[in-house]
């Protein structure tokens, strides 16, 4: 076929990138070779938007081993033992066709962890769907759930924590964001970077079918009226073969063989070997009629655009094929010697004795496209008048029983339950929690992790969201005892070329990293998906944060339930009663303006370290930070986990008692203690210049707040627990 720009457009590339590649080339690129452009120049692959922006951001510390860069990042735990993590996005494949969207994304993320030598420990999960009004809403919620258990539960590696919110932003461009960790010892750890000339290139894994072709190019493009037509470009997933793949890999792995190793994901073979030919500075040769396909005719641009999952390319010492072919014989995985590292500094490929395509190495990374795009400053908005006259309609206990059950509050046992959580037999704190904890095998250590994102604040200003969505997920990692090491982020924002957008993903971005600098909690790995939009409506930017904490005695991990009836309540931190972006103020009082709560970083480390102080003294029976809802959303919270009831006090303060207790005010824990310790605990805040309310204390079952109404804990529990279960049952 004859390569014209027309051809080059219809692969998502620009006029003027086609006119680039043919100025680079010194000739009209071929139809295997627009391909490869088109593959290596989208944005998924090529980040050619979000490239500059990235290099600003905060990546080390004493603890990081490997930041951005590779498959995934690694953090040191101490006693040789590594954790290896990474979030990726899997957005627009799973709106296309929900459960193999969702499960190929869990598929793919576990093969980013397990290609560097780790084996996965534990999956999380941050999901965002449409208004539960819109007719999509509920089949795509279900099909994405079962997409991620299905994968994950067949793997045997436990979900144990995530987060899903509704948004009428998501109708038409749902988000599906999948995070895994994995352990490996430290002088175990495997890269990318091909070394050597003349060495054996080897195909494993699955064979090579059709599906999944475009599929970079398609999520690296905007949705229009024919989206079914994209299904072909959605890859369909095996976890059986991928289990296999795992354990052969591993095995592989426990021997001297292997020289680099990638997992072939966005834009299959070709993204596979340029990157490893990249990062070494050397040539590859691909003979593509030895390359396993399962279905018949494949020509060499579908062979080297295809998306078929579980395979991986490895560059192994020469004379070592044998060996390492008896390995994936034994786990019935195909093996092929498909091509050799050169010093030509090209990729040059084969079919059938005919070379089929020839490009420099540097033109399709090093000279892909960089665009500094125009991007537009979100004012901070102005605080809004509320008239408090309206108060006065309400009662603390129904405005609590209406937020417990909003769709972004209530339980999601639902959802989670449909994931095996304790698989492998190492889950100390299964989903629900603050966090998910794992322990590290035959060991008292543990790692906690946690996924968090907050489009509401990021839409009304970026800055402060980007920089809240890293303290929240600081908060749940500090509640559960972990001290926070490092994080990954998943950037799922709109087009690109529009200045409003580009705006909010530099604006967030810059959040992110202010708080990731002040709390020494580095950035090592993540994802950015853009184009995230439909008709011209896109989503709200929704960056997601993925943390991991490390637990150096898990029999030290306090739980959020309440434990034990006359225990003492104490929220830790300044409550100012800040009301606008709650979910008081939109839910409640339909209010949807004003600006998110101030994040000031020097409290939030100092609280956050205060509490693992408290923790480490024995000093909490739990703990819980404060987030959506306010202060009487997470004692309920933690009301509903431990069947207890509460009882709040008349409030000592100024403050109006709904805008105290709905408020979102940031860098805030509740915390419950024996009365025996409160002036352990006073002593330790007040030396730490924390502010502190003690508000109540714990009863059998009843609810009391301010003398007001009685309500029962049962009745708290239905109200949290009823809305996704009757919702996916209607």
């Amino acid at each position: 076929m004859e390569v014209n720009e027309h051809i080059a457009i219809e692969h998502g590339l620009k006029k003027d990138e086609y006119n680039k590649i043919c100025n680079l080339l010194k000739r009209v690129p071929n139809f295997t070779e627009l391909g490869i452009f088109s593959a290596m120049w989208n944005e998924h692959c090529s980040y050619k938007s979000s490239k500059i922006h990235l290099k600003k951001l905060n990546t080390k510390n004493k603890k990081v081993i490997q930041g951005p860069g590779e498959n995934a990042g690694i953090i040191d735990i101490g006693d040789n033992d590594a954790i290896v993590f990474k979030i990726e996005s899997h957005n627009h494949p799973s709106f296309i066709e929900p459960y193999q969207g969702a499960a190929t994304g869990v598929g793919g993320i576990m093969r980013d962890v397990f290609t560097m030598g780790a084996r996965p420990i534990a999956n999380l999960n941050s999901i965002h769907f449409g208004s539960p009004q819109h007719p999509k809403t509920k089949n795509l919620l279900r099909g994405v759930v079962k997409g991620i258990g299905g994968y994950g539960n067949c793997m045997g590696i436990p979900t144990v924590g995530g987060q899903t919110s509704f948004d009428e932003s998501y109708n038409g461009n749902i988000l599906v964001n999948a995070m895994t960790l994995g352990l490996v010892k430290k002088n175990k750890i495997f890269y990318s970077k091909a070394v050597g000339i003349d060495k054996p290139v080897i195909y494993v894994g699955s064979k090579t079918g059709r599906d999944g072709i475009h599929g970079a190019s398609m999520a690296s493009a905007i949705f229009d009226d024919k989206v079914e037509e994209k299904k072909p470009t959605v890859q369909v997933g095996d976890p059986f073969t991928e289990k296999l793949l795992l354990e052969a890999c591993l095995e592989l792995m426990a021997g001297n063989s292997i020289i680099s190793i990638q997992d072939m994901g966005a834009a299959g073979l070709t993204s596979s070997s340029i990157e490893m030919a990249s990062k070494g500075s050397l040539g590859i040769e691909l003979m593509l009629d030895k390359v396993p396909c399962r279905e018949e005719k494949m020509k060499p641009y579908e062979i080297m655009l295809s998306e078929s999952q579980e395979r991986m390319l490895i560059v192994l010492e020469k004379g070592k094929e044998n060996e390492a072919k008896k390995i994936f014989d034994k786990w019935n995985l195909d093996f092929a010697v498909i091509g050799r590292t050169t010093k030509t500094k090209k990729i040059e490929l084969f079919f059938k004795k005919n070379k089929v395509a020839e490009i420099p190495i540097n033109i399709l990374a090093e000279n892909a496209p960089v665009y500094d795009r125009k991007w537009k400053k979100t004012k901070l908005p102005q605080k809004i008048n509320i008239n408090k006259d309206d108060y006065k309609k309400f009662r603390i206990t129904e405005v609590l029983k209406k937020i417990l059950g909003l769709p972004n509050i209530s339980n999601k046992r639902w959802i989670w339950e449909q994931y095996d959580h304790t698989v492998m037999g190492d889950t100390v704190q299964k989903p629900g929690s603050d966090s998910g904890i794992v322990r590290v095998h035959g060991t008292n250590k543990a790692v906690s992790t946690s996924v968090d994102s907050s489009a509401t604040y990021c839409y009304a200003h970026p800055l402060t969201g980007g920089k809240q969505i890293v303290c929240e997920n600081w908060r749940n990692l500090i509640a559960s005892g972990a001290k926070p090491i490092a994080i990954t982020n998943c950037l799922n924002f709109g087009n690109p070329e529009k200045e409003k957008n580009m705006g909010e993903f530099v604006e967030c971005l810059e959040g992110i990293n202010e708080a990731s600098k002040f709390l020494d909690y580095p950035i090592v790995s993540g994802n950015v998906s853009f184009y995230n939009e439909t008709k011209d409506k896109s989503i709200k930017p929704t960056p997601t944060i993925g943390g991991v904490g490390l637990i150096k005695n898990y029999n030290k991990i306090v739980s959020m339930n309440l434990k034990e009836i006359n225990n003492l309540i104490i929220v830790v931190g300044k409550t100012e009663g800040h009301i606008d972006q709650s979910v008081f103020a939109r839910d409640i009082l339909s209010e949807k303006k004003g600006p998110p709560p101030e994040v000031n970083l020097f409290n939030e480390k100092n609280n956050g370290d205060t509490i693992l102080e408290l923790i480490d003294k024995d000093l909490i029976e739990s703990v819980h930070d404060v987030s959506l809802g306010g202060i009487i959303t997470a004692i309920s919270k933690m009301a509903i986990d431990g069947r207890k009831g509460f009882k709040l006090n008349k409030l000592k303060t100024l403050i109006n008692k709904f805008d105290y207790f709905f408020g979102e005010d940031q860098g805030r824990y509740i915390i419950e203690i024996k009365p025996i310790n409160l002036s352990k605990v006073q002593k330790l805040l007040k030396d730490n210049s924390i502010h502190f309310d003690e508000i109540g204390s714990v009863t059998e079952n009843q609810i009391v707040v301010d003398k007001e109404t009685i309500l029962h804990i049962d009745d708290l529990i239905e109200s949290n627990t009823s809305w996704l279960e009757e919702f996916m049952e209607k």
